[in-house]
């Protein structure tokens, strides 16, 4: 390979969890009575998708839930029912002497984020954050895509992006991204795939077309 900026998602690829698991979380936390009002504010409401999106923040968007103490929610979430994949960190450090700059491309609310990157010292392997919940536009919006390859100052060709979505992947594959989908759940996709960081390291030394 030559120089490549390796775009990565965080939830179910670095993080082993999808954001899915936050309406268990919630309904567990509440009684059983609140869950079809909690229901309609994540489906009808879209409370989630808004605040992933930057149109409220994370203590707006947990108060709105019926969370008393929404910064502790917010942490006690994100600290005891999400996994950092323990295979990360070594696969960073196996390819940091390549010519690869590695940058997050994550679905999020900008706070949960921050976050996430203080909790697991995660700022140190990246070159660029690039948050939903910060600008505005989110995957698998190919605005998203053409934002990161402005900001980043480099052409579609010198991308590889891995994430656990199908639906993701094939959005940026239509702008030129070369793509690979890190089957966590076992999601159909006809491109490149591997099923753990170790796979993902060996493909992108030997190279990928």
């Amino acid at each position: 390979m030559g120089k490549r900026v390796l775009l990565i998602d965080m939830y179910g690829v670095i993080i082993e969890e999808s954001k899915g698991n936050f309406i268990p979380y919630t309904l567990a936390h509440f009684p059983e009575a609140e869950h079809p009002r909690l229901i309609r504010a994540f489906r009808q409401e879209q409370l989630f998708t808004r605040a992933g999106n930057g149109e409220m923040g994370s203590e707006e968007f947990l108060t709105r839930l019926g969370y008393a103490d929404p910064v502790g929610a917010m942490r006690d979430y994100l600290e005891n029912w999400l996994t950092l994949d323990p295979g990360f960190k070594p696969f960073v450090e196996r390819l940091s002497r390549r010519d690869l700059d590695f940058v997050l491309l994550s679905n999020d609310v900008a706070e949960w984020n921050t976050c996430l990157m203080e909790l697991y010292e995660l700022d140190i392997y990246f070159k660029d954050v690039i948050v939903s919940g910060q600008i505005h536009m989110r995957k698998p919006q190919e605005e998203i895509f053409r934002y990161t390859l402005e900001r980043l100052g480099c052409s579609a060709r010198e991308c590889v992006f891995v994430d656990n979505s199908a639906a993701n992947l094939r959005a940026a594959q239509r702008l030129g991204i070369r793509t690979v989908h890190f089957n966590r759940d076992g999601e159909p996709y006809e491109g490149c795939q591997v099923e753990d960081f170790q796979e993902l390291a060996e493909m992108l030394e030997t190279g990928i077309e």
